[in-house]
């Protein structure tokens, strides 16, 4: 077809021909969105905001900086589908998007910052300063390099920061909740109830007996889906991780000494310990008589006693040499003979005397006791060198489409299967299904998946890599009532006992409203009256759940109500005897953290309607493929 091309082009009809032919695939390309090839957008850019753009790798640098704050907070590495299940994903892009509409309207209003001034906030910054308070630039250069920022990128994204700053002030910078809002709140927050309760037990309900064949099938039928057999599935799984190929024979001795002794002192060496005694003294003189009088044959104790301080009082523990916190007394406590007492030391906090009475000397675990501990942690170290060729290797035989069981045979690794086990990771036994290795993660991604399909290996927490094949899936089905006869007779019967003890709940409450005593009518059903004082909105206290709590504050004071406790086999009845709330006065501190804190509510919340309404003005745009480009293939907003 080329040479077919090349040949109609040697004349000059030919050339009109195929001048028009490709005006009109370049035209269909235009009608057919194919010109962002040749315009390029789409292909670099996640999101347009008004004239702005937002590039793949400005998504990509941001969304990784998030999974290192994320890994740092949580003290491990989090995968991506981690991260997409906590909402990292749409709540960067939405981040960003937001800051984008706001330097949009900042540059269209004329609000900008000199370099000079952005210079100035960030050497005031305290996240730059050291223990002195001054501008550390060793910790500013290791923040950046840790964050992939350069100086002038920095001070190029705060110089946009201090212009929003400046519009976000302008809106929201005076406001200040109306008296009316925090009165309202504090009330709401600080007011305490008291109630005086019973608690009405299941053996209240009376005798529930059994239930007939044609009641257990009516509640049966009632909640059928309640029985439902869920999906069940089969996992193939074969783990690579460095244990797996560690060697730990192949590490000689000498190798292994080498690390001993490197480590020796901090891991296999348990220091000395000192159990000690202290006695405290005014001046250097009575220090030095007291010491006078112990070379004389009295004791520490004695002159703790003679100075009207307890015996055991003195006893201040046994510690390390690391663990004193007052060097000159660690040094001379340290220095002693097993039971002796120093001469008077000067010490941070005054003028001791201490006595070692306990000695345990350091101790050091021969290399013959740890050398199998050390081959291995070697033979791991090394093996890491070799697990993503491994990876690679295994993937190979993935592809060629050998199942997980023949792979693991050829690489010597442990292929096990899981289940049958349902999406929450129990058994049909109801019971959890244990050893599953990254349980959230595996669960989500086996029943995402089909037999078959070529699923991608998962990344461990350790480094390592987990590959999964579903096996065998059993679909959701409706159970018969004989398949879960004694799951239901047990479920009817504890709704059964609910519902007497509501209704038995009920008629107390009327009781309590019409005006009969609470300890009337605990003494006629044979209950004991409790009391709660100075219950809190919300929480559990008292021994009352959080439920009776809230409750409680559902219903005026000198009113009655009910709620259940336990597994609906027990139930509260109540009436609230008081209700109180201290008087609001603004000039407290606690007035002052509420108004700071409802200003911040405030603020937030006009900022949030000001930024969507700026998105509607200046039409945002969002390239799903630029953005999975950017978070490695799983983005979607």
């Amino acid at each position: 077809m080329l040479q077919g091309f090349r040949n109609l082009g040697k004349s000059w009809l030919g050339k009109l021909v195929v001048g028009i032919l490709f005006g009109l695939l370049i035209l269909s390309f235009a009608i057919w969105g194919i010109g962002d090839v040749f315009r390029g957008y789409g292909v670099n850019t996640v999101a347009t905001v008004g004239d702005r753009e937002i590039g793949v790798e400005q998504v990509r640098t941001a969304y990784q900086n998030e999974l290192q704050q994320l890994s740092r907070r949580f003290g491990r590495a989090i995968t991506p589908d981690q991260a997409r299940a906590l909402g990292l994903e749409q709540q960067l892009l939405g981040r960003m998007i937001a800051e984008a509409s706001l330097d949009e309207r900042a540059a269209e209003l004329g609000l900008a910052v000199s370099r000079d001034t952005a210079g100035e906030a960030i050497v005031k910054d305290p996240t730059f300063r050291n223990a002195s308070g001054q501008f550390d630039r060793f910790a500013f250069d290791s923040i950046l390099r840790a964050n992939g920022l350069t100086e002038q990128a920095f001070i190029t994204e705060q110089q946009a920061v201090l212009a929003r700053r400046q519009l976000a002030d302008a809106l929201t910078g005076a406001i200040v909740p109306p008296l009316a809002m925090r009165e309202a709140v504090y009330r709401y927050g600080a007011e305490r109830r008291s109630i005086a309760y019973v608690e009405l037990p299941a053996a209240l309900a009376g005798d529930i007996g059994q239930p007939d064949d044609a009641t257990l099938q009516a509640f049966f039928d009632e909640r059928k889906a309640a029985f439902r057999a869920p999906e069940y599935r089969t996992v193939s799984i074969l783990s690579l991780r460095p244990e797996d190929l560690a060697k730990p024979g192949e590490v000689s001795d000498a190798d292994a000494t080498a690390r001993y002794e490197e480590v020796k002192a901090s891991r296999f060496t348990t220091p000395e310990t000192r159990k000690l005694q202290q006695l405290s003294f005014p001046s250097q003189e009575e220090a030095n008589a007291a010491r006078e009088k112990i070379l004389a044959g009295a004791s520490l104790a004695d002159i703790a006693t003679e100075r009207g301080v307890r015996p055991e009082d003195i006893e201040i523990g046994t510690f390390t040499r690391e663990q004193m916190i007052d060097p000159a007394v660690a040094e001379a406590a340290f220095a002693l003979p097993p039971g002796e007492v120093s001469t008077p030391v000067s010490g941070r906090f005054g003028i001791v005397l201490v006595r070692a009475a306990e000695v345990t000397p350091a101790a050091v675990r021969p290399f013959a006791e740890v050398a199998d501990e050390i081959k291995r942690e070697i033979a791991i170290e090394r093996a890491r060198t070799i697990l993503d060729e491994t990876h690679d290797r295994i993937e190979d035989q993935r592809i060629a489409g050998k199942p997980l069981k023949e792979i693991a045979q050829e690489f010597s690794l442990n292929e096990r299967t899981i289940g049958p086990l349902d999406q929450s990771g129990n058994g049909k036994d109801g019971q959890p299904v244990t050893d599953i290795p990254e349980r959230e993660v595996l669960l989500r991604s086996a029943f995402e998946t089909d037999i078959g399909a070529d699923n991608e290996a998962l990344r461990l927490a350790d480094g390592g890599y987990l590959w999964y094949d579903v096996t065998n899936v059993e679909g959701a089905r409706d159970r018969t009532l004989d398949e879960v006869r004694a799951d239901v007779a047990a479920q009817w019967r504890v709704d059964e006992i609910a519902r007497r003890l509501s209704d038995k709940a009920q008629e107390i409450v009327t009781r309590l409203d019409q005006g009969e005593t609470i300890e009337a009518i605990a003494a006629e059903l044979s209950l004991e009256v409790r009391t709660a004082e100075g219950l809190a909105r919300g929480a559990a206290q008292d021994g009352l759940p959080a439920n009776v709590v809230t409750q409680a504050f559902s219903v005026h004071a000198g009113k009655a109500a009910s709620a259940g406790i336990g597994d609906g086999d027990r139930r509260v009845v109540f009436k609230v005897t008081a209700a109180t709330v201290p008087e609001f006065v603004t000039s407290t501190q606690e007035a002052e953290r509420l108004q700071g804190q409802l200003a911040t509510a405030m603020t937030d919340d006009i900022l949030g309607e000001y930024v969507a309404s700026l998105q509607s003005e200046l039409d945002v745009r969002i390239n799903q493929q630029a953005l999975r480009t950017a978070l490695g293939g799983s983005g979607e907003f």
